[in-house]
């Protein structure tokens, strides 16, 4: 049970949830001085818990739905493969969205109610994602769900969170995290774009072709970087540098993406996209606290 459990989580996910929070309370230290350490742990607990849900709901609706097939490129999927039955897998969803919403009570006495105006959207979506009557994921609008809600929501709510202030500030470092987070789908709506065309899942790269897929991935990096430059008119001109690792990591994920053929060995750049987003927010840190 616990193998099962921990690959239907999809750790490597994980850093979608976690950078947000930690690079908004890095920008919340970085313009008030304020940082409540206890404030911090439930906004990402919350957040990774957010995503684990997301994760399960996904393996297990997209079994019921025939999307994972034996011609499946992407990690195991314990539904699908039967090593979970769907009951087990949905049920340990709820588990996951409960313990986000006691986070979310902590959240909420501290802050009011925008944490209700942030946390019962992302609550549902959870389950909305792959599920409901609109499933985000199955229309291609996973990355935008991602640029908004592992972005901007998630990013500008966390520096409210720490501050009590809804800064542009926060908005800007948003656009970047969730561009950036939008990489891993975009390159795992590619990878998958084969097999999710014969399962009715309309992602952008079913879409659009495969050429237009690619030419995504690009434009999410790119803008990335530009918004970068933003940071010259907020004072904070040394936060340009964050991108820095765009400049690398970035450079070797779109040549794979322009040169692999779709599938298994796409799997790698995901690995990279995934240290891209932590290699940001682990150098917006370092020129925050130094700078």
């Amino acid at each position: 049970m616990i193998v099962p459990l921990l690959l239907a989580t999809r750790p490597k996910t994980l850093p979608a949830a976690i950078v947000p929070v930690w690079a908004g309370c890095v920008l919340a230290w970085k313009l008030t001085g304020n940082f409540d350490g206890l404030l911090a742990f439930c906004t990402v607990a919350g957040a990774v818990c957010i995503q684990i849900a997301t994760n399960l709901f996904n393996d297990a609706i997209d079994a019921a739905k025939g999307a994972d097939t034996e011609r499946r490129t992407g990690p195991q999927r314990v539904t699908a493969s039967g090593l979970l039955s769907r009951r087990a897998v949905m049920s340990w969803a709820g588990v996951f969205l409960a313990a986000a919403i006691a986070c979310g009570v902590v959240l909420y006495q501290a802050a009011g109610w925008p944490i209700l105006a942030i946390g019962v959207p992302s609550l549902y979506l959870a389950y909305g994602y792959t599920g409901g009557p609109f499933p985000l994921a199955y229309r291609g609008m996973g990355e935008l769900f991602v640029v908004i809600f592992f972005g901007l929501v998630a990013v500008a709510g966390t520096v409210f969170i720490q501050t009590l202030q809804w800064r542009p500030e926060a908005l800007l470092l948003g656009g970047q995290v969730g561009l950036l987070s939008a990489v891993l789908i975009s390159i795992n709506n590619l990878r998958d774009r084969a097999e999710d065309a014969t399962t009715g899942k309309r992602t952008l790269a079913v879409r659009w072709g495969p050429k237009p897929a690619r030419l995504i991935v690009w434009l999410e990096i790119k803008l990335a970087v530009f918004l970068g430059l933003a940071w010259f008119l907020f004072g904070l001109p040394w936060l340009v540098l964050a991108t820095l690792p765009l400049w690398t990591l970035g450079l070797r994920i779109l040549w794979g993406a322009f040169t692999m053929p779709e599938g298994r060995e796409m799997n790698r750049l995901l690995a990279m996209s995934a240290l891209q987003l932590v290699a940001f927010a682990a150098l917006f840190q370092v020129l925050a606290v130094l700078l």
